[in-house]
């Protein structure tokens, strides 16, 4: 009995482990802190509106987010230190909207300086 009771723990325990939950059909997005410092208050803006990811410390990925349209770069603001960083797309005409499926934002600076701390932006296709 003891045995069958364990087994039935193990073999319920594997089954509610599961993969990032993610929305097959969306655009679901993570980040992932490609830099020296701690990421806090971070807000990605897409054409849908914004979409809060809380904090990210160096060297770490977020959960994955639903998006119901988004393309390969977007509108990020985030501190560092008690300073604001912003990357500010112009606008998105001529590119395409990402096809539904699983995505990383890889955000870089070199810099927590709000006067000369540049943030970059890199898709990685999932």
């Amino acid at each position: 009995m003891k045995k069958a009771i364990i087994i039935f723990a193990l073999i319920s325990l594997l089954f509610s482990c599961t993969e990032d939950e993610i929305d097959p059909s969306a655009v679901n997005i993570r980040l992932a802190n490609t830099s020296n410092f701690d990421y806090k208050n971070i807000v990605i803006n897409t054409t849908t509106g914004n979409v809060d990811f809380g904090d990210l410390n160096s060297g770490k990925f977020s959960e994955y987010k639903a998006f119901e349209m988004a393309y390969r770069y977007a509108y990020v603001e985030l501190e560092i230190n008690g300073n604001t960083l912003k990357l500010q797309p112009f606008d998105y005409v001529g590119e395409t909207p990402l096809e539904n499926g699983k995505y990383t934002y890889e955000i870089y600076t070199e810099s927590a300086d709000e006067e000369n701390g540049a943030l970059s932006i890199k898709l990685i296709n999932d």
